[in-house]
């Protein structure tokens, strides 16, 4: 799966068609600080994200409110078809002073931009009596990088908190005679037990897990083990014996094939397709897991669990997210600020995300994922955003540095270098990143 598809599927990244919007843009300049609105007095607020035109459909319901809403608002939409893409550009625009107003920003780019200085800070009017998305509508942990010294630069457009789904089928099949909900709720979903179903399912000659190499199930999985990450702004996970203990664990299960890597499947025969012809006990992903299973799957044989801990109490869980922010140059703040905050609100959210598989990250909406009842325990969802945490703000404050970790990481689960030595090559990295970037 690329960047964009997969980004797309966690952030639950839905865009308008591309043709629809622009034909109702009206006119507008190429700049945030140099264009020349409508001559019929309109303000036009230029904003981008990413997205391709076979994925374009969510969109459309909020522009048309919000255009109704505000006559006085043009809305010229610029999408960007690849997530690859869309940084780079975004990046140049901003240095050129003709980015749009108002972005989106990716959990894993947002700390660059707060750190450039280019984004503006929203806390005032967040607060304020035009505000349609208070401070207190947001769940704390999913800001991620997008705060910093207690400034807010972004607020959570939707989130896709990462769970296990897994399959009832295929671990009877394995030997498998416990149902993981129904251990999570009785407080006694451990490591230990998981581990050791992912070892008869490897028995019985199907995948354990799938995971994606990325923070999501990575750091899940070293939070399963009571290890750490980051601590005090110091990249720990090399040197955490309990990280270390996790980090072998997938590392040995990638290596003896109890654990697939998604990124390295077949396109033809991904993780999906696998999950659904019950080759695979448990697949690491969001909400939108649920698309592949409808269909292709037997929906009755699916369900959702959070990640083991040791004891069996919850731990915090990695939450995918994206951002929505205003351009500190743009010259319609207020303007700009009214598009945000609509669209990041509860009445904007439930526009955007009805109907698809996106977690709302504004307090008041959760019947967008419980209307259906579908997994049984949908509610899994909510609880994993509610107590999850975006990637941490001292990752991604240094450009790239997450992906250098995956990358670094992915070296590893190939066994192309040992564990050690592969660690040890990952706090240097992380420490020579840091460095620059200090």
């Amino acid at each position: 799966m690329s960047v964009f598809r997969r980004r797309t599927a966690l952030l639950a990244v839905a865009t308008a068609s591309a043709l629809a919007l622009t034909a109702c843009s009206g006119s507008g300049g190429s700049g945030a600080l140099g264009s020349s609105d409508a001559k019929d007095g309109k303000v036009t607020i230029r904003w981008s994200t990413w997205g391709s035109a076979d994925d374009l459909d969510a969109f459309k319901a909020f522009t048309d409110d919000f255009t109704r809403k505000h006559p006085d608002i043009t809305l010229k939409f610029e999408p960007v078809a690849s997530y690859e893409d869309y940084n780079p550009k975004l990046l140049t625009q901003l240095t050129s002073k003709t980015a749009p107003d108002v972005f989106y920003v990716g959990d894993d780019f947002i700390g660059k931009l707060v750190s450039d200085g280019v984004l503006a800070p929203l806390d005032q009017q967040l607060a304020g009596p035009d505000s349609k998305s208070k401070p207190a509508d947001f769940f704390e942990g999913i800001y991620g990088g997008a705060k910093k010294a207690g400034v807010t630069y972004g607020v959570p457009n939707d989130t896709n908190p990462e769970v296990l789904w897994y399959d009832k089928k295929a671990l009877a099949e394995a030997g498998v005679t416990e149902d993981p909900a129904a251990l999570n709720e009785a407080g006694t979903w451990t490591m230990d037990t998981y581990l050791a179903m992912n070892a008869k399912l490897k028995a019985a000659g199907k995948y354990g897990s799938i995971f994606w190499n990325w923070y999501g199930s990575t750091y899940s999985m070293v939070n399963g083990f009571g290890g750490k990450v980051w601590d005090g702004g110091k990249f720990v996970a090399p040197s955490d014996p309990k990280s270390r203990q996790a980090l072998k664990v997938l590392a040995d299960g990638y290596q003896d094939k109890t654990f697939a890597s998604a990124d390295l499947l077949p396109e033809g025969n991904g993780p999906g397709t696998q999950f659904v012809k019950h080759k695979a006990g448990f697949y690491a992903g969001g909400r939108w897991v649920a698309e592949s299973i409808k269909k292709g799957g037997d929906l009755g044989s699916y369900d959702i669990v959070p990640f083991p801990s040791q004891d069996g109490k919850p731990i915090p869980a990695a939450v995918a997210a994206s951002y929505l922010a205003v351009n500190k140059d743009s010259k319609h703040q207020k303007e700009a600020f009214t598009f945000l905050t609509e669209f990041v609100s509860k009445e904007g959210q439930t526009l955007r995300l009805k109907g698809g598989t996106g977690v709302p990250s504004v307090k008041g909406a959760d019947e967008l994922v419980t209307e259906g009842n579908y997994p049984a325990h949908v509610k899994t969802f909510l609880a994993a955003r509610d107590n999850g945490f975006a990637n941490y703000p001292d990752e991604v404050a240094v450009p790239g540095l997450t992906k250098a970790i995956n990358d670094q990481l992915m070296k590893i689960w190939e066994g192309k270098t040992g564990l050690d030595a592969g660690l040890t090559e990952l706090q240097t990295l992380v420490d020579g990143m840091k460095g620059k970037q200090g």
